[in-house]
């Protein structure tokens, strides 16, 4: 609900805050005073386009602010929560600025925002019905909407929803499938080729640490078989070798402990250090002897590591990327191999989902065949008494060459004004009242089930008055018991029955003329009905006739 609307140096309007509550809210003044314009501010916070032509002459910008009491609306909360924002303490408050240069800012909540989240938000906050562009009801989404809602078919759009998604991911499936498969069939040559090279080198991994060292020690086998016979001599082959010295200075400490037992423990250290001398000896003779001179194995070793160069080279950098690129390789052409199973699984899939999709898509044809029949007629009874009992209203249903997410046919709400002409779609309605008038039709059939909280009708009594003033005025009274209303109206047989009577007029300050709203009240209220009856405000029977008519509403 919109609770207030503060506008500042928009078009005549220099600063002026209006407050509206529930029910029905009228808006009435003299022709001119800006009430009509006031709407068009309000069109603004909605997201409707702007241009610098509605700042105020003298002034750098125009400045349009909003609040709005959000409680319990999902809609809004939902599209709040797609842009990281939510309400505060159950408002949102939406700031709109137009500078005299064109250029503009928006705000909600604080943040700075766009004009297409005001889009959004509008579609959930506002239902604006007249001169402006902001009107939901033109819209064929919404109009296929309200029909489900009518229908009580949201169910079943819902199932229609459901089937379609499913239909379509199970065809982006086949899409991706035959890409990868046109894809693997054009490369299927090439992963044959890397697959064979790869797999007939019968690579393993670590196995070039293994091979670099095996090269390393044939490349250096005299120098490896010279340095270990060398260590082989100095420590256990010859005669004066360390190992026979080391036996020396065993026997001495040997001497020594018989006289001082304290030096005991030196013995094992001493003993210790022979043992392994002489096994380190041994050994290095053994490997001396064991030093292989092959330059045939050699030359094999190496021809090996070049191979593996090249692999690297041409799919490494390192040798386990080469067995990665055998082991992609490998699974593309097993893909390729299982394509055609993948390939009828999904088109059962397919097939399946759009079976369901043609039944979901009939059933909800059928609730909306009849229920467009039933809504049409309820409008087609209410029209007359808004002053156009030559309107025909429908709905037609245009069957689509295969069911959508909507369903299996568009919903376009369509009217003919005069007597003698084929009934058009409602955009196509030629005035702002017919039109508003058309709304106020429908939206008093629709009004439990309508989830936008907010109207306003902007010219609803343009070419009308008596008992079908009488007529608007009830249907608008009895919307309101639904929504929070907002209509600007020159007729006293609509503005008697609002719960909130807002006056706009026209002052002079300091040589500017500027706009006032003021809540009229009590005698003030009546003055004003008074004036709206054609009569003397001040006359006594004007007055009274004006008494007469809120007492008739109250």
């Amino acid at each position: 609900m919109l609770t207030e609307l503060r506008i500042r140096d928009f078009a005549v309007i220099d600063r002026l805050t209006l407050r509206l509550g529930p029910g029905l809210n009228a808006l009435t003044g003299e022709t001119g005073a800006g009430k009509s314009i006031i709407v068009g501010a309000l069109s603004l916070l909605l997201g409707e386009r702007a241009s610098a032509d509605v700042v105020r002459t003298g002034a750098a910008r125009a400045e349009v602010e909003g609040v709005f009491d959000v409680e319990g609306n999902l809609g809004v909360r939902d599209v709040l929560a797609a842009h990281g924002l939510e309400p505060e303490d159950g408002l949102v408050i939406i700031r709109r600025e137009i500078a005299a240069g064109g250029r503009g800012r928006v705000w909600v909540n604080g943040a700075a925002s766009t004009v297409a989240l005001l889009g959004e938000l509008g579609a959930h906050l506002v239902d604006l019905h007249g001169q402006h562009e902001h009107q939901t009801l033109l819209q064929p989404r919404n109009q296929r909407d309200m029909l489900d809602a009518w229908s009580d078919a949201r169910e079943l759009a819902a199932a229609v929803r459901r089937e379609h998604a499913r239909l379509r991911a199970a065809q982006d499936d086949l899409h991706a499938l035959d890409t990868r498969t046109r894809e693997a069939e054009q490369r299927a040559d090439y992963l044959r080729f890397q697959l064979d090279e790869i797999d007939g080198a019968q690579l393993r991994p670590g196995e070039e640490e293994e091979l670099e060292s095996e090269v390393r020690r044939l490349s250096h086998a005299g120098e490896l078989a010279g340095l270990a016979g060398s260590l082989h001599d100095e420590l256990y082959a010859r005669e004066d070798c360390i190992t026979a010295r080391m036996s020396e200075v065993r026997r001495v400490l040997d001497q020594l402990t018989r006289i001082d037992e304290s030096l005991g423990e030196w013995k094992d250290v001493v003993q210790n250090a022979l043992y392994s001398l002489q096994e380190l000896g041994r050994e290095m003779g053994d490997y001396a002897s064991g030093v292989e001179h092959d330059p045939a194995r050699l030359d094999t070793l190496r021809s090996r590591l070049d191979a593996i160069f090249r692999l690297k080279r041409k799919y490494g950098p390192e040798l386990i990327d080469v067995l990665n690129v055998a082991t992609e390789a490998r699974r593309e052409l097993e893909a390729l191999d299982n394509a055609v199973l993948d390939r009828e699984v999904i088109e059962r899939e397919i097939a399946e989902a759009g079976r369901a999709l043609e039944a979901a898509a009939r059933r909800l044809t059928k609730a909306r065949t009849a229920g467009a029949k039933a809504l049409a007629a309820e409008i087609a009874q209410v029209l007359p008494e808004l002053g156009m009992g030559a309107a025909r209203f429908e709905i037609a249903l245009t069957a689509l060459p295969e069911p959508g997410p909507g369903g299996a046919e568009d919903v376009e709400f369509r009217i003919a004004v005069n007597a003698g002409f084929e009934p058009r779609p409602l955009s196509r309605v030629a005035s702002g009242g017919e039109l508003s008038r058309v709304m106020l039709a429908l939206k008093t059939a629709l009004a439990r089930l309508d989830n936008v909280p907010t109207l306003v009708f902007d010219e609803v009594d343009a070419g009308i008055g008596g008992r079908v003033a009488n007529q608007v005025g009830e249907k608008l009274a009895a919307v309101a018991r639904h929504h929070q209303v907002f209509v600007i109206t020159h007729l006293p047989q609509i503005a008697s029955r609002a719960r909130h009577h807002l006056l706009v007029q026209k002052a002079d300050r300091n040589g500017i003329t500027a706009t006032t709203v003021d809540l009229l009240e009590g005698d003030v209220r009546v003055r004003e009905l008074a004036r709206l009856l054609g009569g003397d405000p001040d006359s006594g029977v004007s007055q009274e006739h004006a008494r007469e008519l809120l007492n008739a509403e109250a």
